[in-house]
C-alpha cells in the first residue's frame, strides 16, 4: 500500500540521518552570515580599512572554487565520511581561531584555512539527501534542506550581531558548532558505498561527460543566473536601494531580507507536495518568471510598503526554484561518482556568487542604482529563456530501472 503524503513526511522527518545534514547545511551557511554584523568592528579592532574588509568574504571563498572538485572526487573514491569529518573538524578549528587572530593578515589565514573546510559542506550535503533517498522522499528532503538553509541565512545575521556587540571576535565562535557536527556524522550517518573500484581518472571521464549533457547545461545555467541574481541584485543593491533611496538602518533592512528568508522556507518545505503535482521544470519556470518580473518592479517603487510584494515574491521563488534545481541535478548523477559531480554544482554557485555583485557594482558606476536591477533583469530573462526552451520536463522523468534520469 501507498504510503499518504503525510505518512511519508512523519516517517522522513523520524530519521536521524536528516538532521545530521541539516547540521551541516546550517554549518555551510555560517562561514559568511554569521560574522558579516562583526566587519564594523573588527575594521575598528585590527585598524582595516573599509575597503579591505571584504577579503575576508574573498579569502574564505576562494579555497571552495579551487578545491570542492578534488573533495568531491575523493568522497567518491573513499567515502563521504574521510571527506566530511576533517573538513567539519577544520572548519571549526580555523574558524574560532580567527577569534584569536592577532592581526589582520592572521586572521585570513584562518579564514582561507576555514574555507577549505567549508569547501566541501555545500556539495555533500546534496549528495547524501541523493545517496540515501530517491523519488519524492528526495524532493522532499531537498525542500526541508532548503528550508533549514533559509532559516539559517535569516537568523545567522541577527545571533552574529548580537554576539558582536558583547566583542568583534565572539561571532567567530559560533564555527565550534561544527566539531560536534563532524561527531554526529562520524557515529551516527548511515554509510554510504565508495566507488573503490572505479579510480579517479574514471570517475572524472564520467563527470566529464555529465557536465556536457543538453539535460545538465541548462541546469546549471538556471543556478549560475539566480547566484547572480540572489548575491548581485538582491542581497548586494537592493539592501544599497533600501539605505540610500528609503534610509532605512542596518536593523530594519535585516528584518527585510528575514521575511524573505522566511517566506522561502516555508516555500521549499512544501517541496514534496508540489512535486507531486507539478514538474520541477514547471516549478522553475514559474519562478524565472517571477525572478524577471521582482527585478523590473523594483526600480519604480516610490513607498517602502510596496517591497513587501517582491520581497514575498523573491522569497517564494527562491523556495520552489532552487531545491528544484537541486533535486535534478542530484536525481541525474549516478551514484558512484554524485559527489564530484555535485562538487561542480558548487564551483558554479560560488562563481555566480563572486560574479554577481562584481558586475553589478560596474552597472552601479557607470550607469545608476536602478541600472542595477535592470541587469539583473537581463539575468532573469535568460533565465526565462533558458527554462523555457532548454529544460524539458520529459527529460527528468526517473527511468523504470534506475533512480537517476534516463538518457
Amino acid at each position: 500500500m501507498t504510503q499518504s503524503p503525510q505518512n511519508q513526511k512523519a516517517g522522513l522527518l523520524k530519521d536521524l540521518n536528516l538532521y545530521i545534514i541539516f547540521g551541516i547545511t546550517l554549518t555551510a551557511v555560517m562561514g559568511v552570515s554569521s560574522i558579516a554584523p562583526a566587519f564594523p568592528s573588527i575594521s575598528d579592532a585590527l585598524d582595516v580599512s573599509a575597503t579591505r574588509i571584504g577579503l575576508l568574504i574573498t579569502f574564505f571563498t576562494i579555497p571552495g572554487i579551487v578545491i570542492t572538485p578534488v573533495l568531491g572526487l575523493l568522497a567518491d573514491r573513499f567515502g563521504r565520511k574521510v571527506v566530511l569529518v576533517p573538513s567539519l573538524l577544520l572548519f571549526g578549528v580555523a574558524g574560532t581561531a580567527c577569534a584569536f587572530a592577532a592581526s589582520f593578515e592572521q586572521m585570513l589565514l584562518f579564514r582561507a584555512l576555514q574555507g577549505a573546510g567549508s569547501a566541501s559542506l555545500g556539495a555533500l550535503n546534496l549528495t547524501l539527501i541523493g545517496d540515501l533517498y530517491s523519488s519524492n522522499d528526495r524532493a522532499t528532503a531537498m525542500g526541508y534542506n532548503g528550508s533549514v538553509l533559509s532559516i539559517g541565512t535569516a537568523f545567522y545575521p541577527a545571533i552574529g550581531g548580537a554576539l558582536a556587540i558583547l566583542g568583534w571576535h565572539y561571532p567567530f565562535y559560533l564555527s565550534l558548532i561544527a566539531i560536534p557536527v563532524g561527531i554526529f556524522v562520524l557515529f551516527g550517518l548511515e554509510k554510504t558505498n565508495s566507488t573503490q573500484s572505479l579510480n579517479v581518472k574514471e570517475i572524472f571521464s564520467n563527470v566529464a561527460s555529465s557536465l556536457v549533457s543538453k539535460k545538465v547545461l541548462p541546469l546549471f545555467a538556471g543556478i549560475f543566473f539566480t547566484f547572480i541574481m540572489l548575491y548581485g541584485g538582491y542581497i548586494t543593491y537592493f539592501t544599497i536601494l533600501l539605505d540610500e533611496k528609503f534610509g532605512q538602518n542596518s536593523f530594519r533592512i535585516g528584518i527585510i531580507l528575514s521575511g524573505s528568508s522566511f517566506v522561502t522556507a516555508y516555500a521549499a518545505s512544501q517541496l514534496g507536495n508540489l512535486t507531486q503535482r507539478f514538474s520541477e521544470v514547471t516549478l522553475i519556470r514559474v519562478a524565472a518568471i517571477l525572478y524577471l518580473a521582482m527585478f523590473l518592479y523594483i526600480p519604480v517603487v516610490d513607498n517602502i510598503w510596496w517591497f513587501i510584494l517582491p520581497v514575498a515574491v523573491f522569497g517564494a521563488a527562491q523556495g520552489i526554484n532552487l531545491p528544484s534545481l537541486l533535486n535534478l541535478l542530484t536525481g541525474y548523477a549516478d551514484k558512484e561518482y554524485r559527489a564530484a559531480f555535485l562538487s561542480v554544482n558548487w564551483v558554479v554557485m560560488r562563481t555566480g556568487q563572486a560574479i554577481g555583485p562584481y558586475v553589478l557594482g560596474l552597472v552601479y558606476s557607470l550607469v545608476s542604482l536602478q541600472g542595477t536591477f535592470y541587469a539583473a533583469a537581463i539575468a532573469g530573462a535568460l533565465f526565462v529563456i533558458t527554462a523555457f526552451f532548454f529544460m524539458k520536463p520529459e527529460w527528468y522523468e526517473p527511468s523504470q530501472d534506475t533512480e537517476v534520469f534516463s538518457d
